[in-house]
């Protein structure tokens, strides 16, 4: 049998499912029991769940049988990162890191989001020169006239994030004067982020290449005891982002489409995100502005560098700013300190 030819005829050929059966596992925060897994059950139970339980942790989570999973609850957190546990928020979604830190080893058509995840992350990027036919990766597409031919091998893709069909995912201001309005616009497509472009990340439709980026993907202090909550994901895809193209490493958008059917409370998302909508006009040029030095050649070193920058530049703006470079510095170490053999998660491990 003849060799692919080509970087795209390689991604192309690879079987994306039975290539990261063994190498992935899926994060899933809750307050609440697991029975819409029944709906996932034939793309979901092949795969490994870490589940993070947020709350209370005496609740008993219902998990349906037939899953391979770990549940832990906030004692469990306190328990496996003692001191550092104060680097994982409360009653947020951002408590979700926690299970990216203790990951392991071993049409009328159906949407099989993972599966695409999976493809997303398995193909390389292009984040040096755009292609305007979107992912030249994709089955049926392909580098377009005057793309540089020095170019067309790309680079890894570290992150591969979905998007949503039916309620969309807006701030509360947005959500208060359009509370009717629904995204039914599916469009088949995926393409990646430039370099140098930031974007509002979601972390309801999200994977990861762990031993690439799995050391950024930290949501920050948020929810209870916070001044801010709900700009957890956003926060980690700046970070990542900036990172990303330091290392030349690539971002995927689009594909695949989540279907979103319950809508947040959109006053009780104002009062988390009152102060967030405020500082992200600081915020966001600051990482415009970052440049991270040439001997960050680790996630780790671009992490620590960067939450040194945060306390320097954004500590001005609130206090706030200051902990949360002391809580991404505390994140580093317990994440090091919970994967002893690897100081670079050269471990190979999906998120």
């Amino acid at each position: 049998m003849n060799e692919p030819a080509t970087a795209k005829e390689a991604a192309v050929a690879a079987s994306p499912l039975h290539q990261l059966k063994d190498e992935l596992d899926i994060v899933i925060p809750t307050i609440r029991n697991l029975d819409f897994l029944e709906m996932w059950r034939p793309f979901l139970q092949p795969y490994h769940l870490i589940i993070v339980q947020d709350g209370d942790p005496s609740k008993t989570i219902k998990v349906p049988n037939g899953f391979d999973y770990e549940l832990y609850n906030r004692n469990d957190i306190n328990r496996i990162l003692g001191p550092k546990a104060s680097c994982i928020s409360f009653k947020d979604s951002a408590c979700r890191c926690f299970g990216y830190m203790v990951a392991k080893d071993p049409s009328g058509k159906a949407i099989n989001a993972l599966e695409q995840h999976i493809k997303n992350l398995l193909s390389p990027s292009t984040p040096f020169f755009f292609n305007t036919l979107y992912d030249p990766f994709a089955e049926g597409a392909d580098f377009v006239r005057g793309y540089p031919f020095s170019l067309r091998e790309g680079v890894s893709t570290a992150v591969s994030h979905g998007l949503w069909l039916n309620i969309p995912d807006y701030d509360a201001p947005t959500q208060l004067v359009k509370p009717l309005e629904r995204n039914t616009r599916f469009v088949d497509a995926v393409l990646t982020i430039p370099k140098g472009t930031l974007f509002p990340m979601c972390g309801m439709n999200l994977a990861f290449d762990r031993q690439l980026i799995g050391p950024a993907m930290y949501f920050g202090l948020m929810g209870e005891g916070q001044p801010i909550g709900r700009y957890d994901d956003m926060w980690a895809g700046w970070c990542i982002k900036v990172i990303c193209d330091h290392l030349g490493l690539g971002v995927k958008t689009g594909l695949p489409y989540i279907y979103h059917s319950k809508a947040s409370n959109p006053f009780v998302n104002l009062r988390k995100e009152y102060k967030g909508i405020y500082w992200q006009e600081d915020i966001i040029p600051f990482f415009q502005q970052v440049v991270l030095p040439k001997d960050c050649t680790t996630v780790q070193k671009c992490y620590i560098e960067l939450a040194k920058q945060v306390k320097e530049k954004l500590g001005k703006i609130d206090p706030y700013f200051d902990k949360l470079a002391d809580a991404m510095v505390t994140w580093i170490q317990a994440c090091d300190g919970l994967n002893p053999t690897s100081a670079s998660f050269s471990n190979g491990k999906t998120g």
